[in-house]
C-alpha cells in the first residue's frame, strides 16, 4: 500500500476537519495537493476500499435499528439473500456459520418502520425472522489500522462506549442535515458549502451542527470509512456469549477493551432458539488469526466456562452505510 494511501486511511478515520476546506487541511498534512487527494479518494471509493467519507452514527440515537437472522436451507441461501437485499432498510447482509446462517442489519426511521420491514421480509421469504435489537453498546468503532504487518491491528484508539451520555433527539434542521450526510460528504473542495446549498443554509451552520452532533454523541466518528475485507482483513467472526445477566456489564466492558474486538454489545435472548446475550466482533487477516485472538481473550478474561459460539462470516451479500430515511 502506498504511503499516501496508508496515512490517509489510517489517520483520518476520525477527527475529520470541521472547517471550510477539510481536504486542503488533510492534503497539507500528507504533503500533497487537495485536488490530488480528492481524486485519490474517488478512486478508492470506486475500487471499494473506501465506503464513504462521512459519519458513523451511534446506534439508536437517530432512527431505529436491529440485527436480524434467518435459518435458511443452504440451497436457498442466495435466493433469500437477494430478496432481503432489495429492501433499502438493509445495509449489511452476511452468511454466517450457524443454523441461523443469514444475518442482516436493518435501519429505519423508527421501531414501527423496522417491524413493518421485518414483517415484509417474513412474507416475501417465507421464513421466520429473529430480531435482536441492541440493548447496550460497550464498544462500537470499526476503525482499522493500516499497519498491515501488525497482527490484529484493529484501530481501537477511541475509548470504549462505557456510559454514553443520552443524546438529544435531532429535530427539524438536524434531521435534514443527517439525511444529507448519511451517504457521505461530497468529495469536493468545500463539502460543507455544497451541503449548505442543498439545505438552504450557510456553510458555518452546517459545520456547527455537525460539531453539535459529534459533541452530543449522535455521530460516533466523522472521517474515512473503510471496508475491512478490501484492506486485507479477510476473516471475521461474531462471537456470542451466554453471560449471566448480573455479569453482562462487567464482561461487556472487558471485551470492549480488547485490541482485536471492533464491536461489543448486549442484545436480547430469544429463548428457546437463542440463549446468547453478549456479542462481539473479531477481525483478522485469516481464520487462524481470528481464532488466536478469541483464545487470547478467553484466557485473559477467564471466561472459558461461559457458553459461547463462534460464527465466522461467509459470503458478503450486502455492505454499505446505514440509511436513516428521515423523510416519509
Amino acid at each position: 500500500m502506498k504511503s499516501l494511501t496508508r496515512r490517509l486511511l489510517n489517520d483520518f478515520q476520525r477527527a475529520f476537519p470541521l472547517n471550510p476546506e477539510p481536504f486542503e487541511c488533510i492534503a497539507r498534512e500528507l504533503d500533497t495537493r487537495a485536488d490530488t487527494l480528492l481524486e485519490h479518494l474517488r478512486e478508492l471509493q470506486v475500487s471499494g476500499v473506501v465506503s464513504r467519507v462521512g459519519p458513523v452514527f451511534r446506534p439508536n440515537t437517530i432512527g431505529a435499528s436491529t440485527l436480524a437472522a434467518i435459518a435458511v436451507p443452504p440451497a436457498q441461501l442466495e435466493q433469500v439473500a437477494a430478496i432481503i437485499n432489495r429492501f433499502p432498510q438493509v445495509n449489511h447482509n452476511y452468511e454466517r456459520e450457524h443454523r441461523f446462517n443469514l444475518w442482516f442489519v436493518l435501519t429505519a426511521r423508527d421501531a414501527r418502520a423496522i417491524e413493518a420491514t421485518l414483517e415484509a421480509i417474513r412474507q416475501q421469504t417465507g421464513y421466520e425472522v429473529m430480531s435482536l435489537p441492541l440493548l447496550k453498546d460497550y464498544h462500537i468503532d470499526l476503525g482499522f489500522h493500516m499497519r498491515l504487518d501488525y497482527a490484529a491491528a484493529v484501530m481501537n484508539d477511541a475509548q470504549p462506549s462505557r456510559q454514553p451520555s443520552p443524546a438529544a433527539p435531532p429535530v427539524g434542521y438536524a434531521e435534514d442535515l443527517i439525511e444529507a450526510i448519511q451517504n457521505g460528504l461530497p468529495l469536493v473542495p468545500r463539502p460543507y458549502l455544497a451541503i449548505a446549498g442543498r439545505l438552504g443554509c450557510t456553510e458555518t451552520e452546517v459545520i456547527e451542527h455537525l460539531r453539535a452532533l459529534l459533541d452530543n454523541g449522535v455521530i460516533k466518528r466523522l472521517g474515512v470509512v473503510v471496508r475491512h475485507h478490501e484492506l486485507g482483513y479477510r476473516a471475521n467472526a461474531m462471537v456470542v456469549w451466554d453471560v449471566p445477566d448480573e455479569q453482562v456489564e462487567q464482561i461487556g466492558l472487558q471485551l470492549g477493551d480488547q485490541d482485536c474486538v471492533t464491536l461489543c454489545y448486549q442484545r436480547p435472548r430469544r429463548l428457546p432458539d437463542w440463549s446468547y446475550n453478549l456479542f462481539c466482533m473479531v477481525h483478522g487477516r485469516d481464520r487462524g488469526e481470528v481464532l488466536a485472538c478469541i483464545d487470547r481473550i478467553t484466557a485473559a478474561l477467564a471466561i472459558d466456562t461461559i457458553p459461547h459460539e463462534v460464527l465466522f462470516s461467509g459470503r458478503r451479500f450486502k455492505q454499505r452505510g446505514a440509511r436513516y430515511r428521515m423523510q416519509d
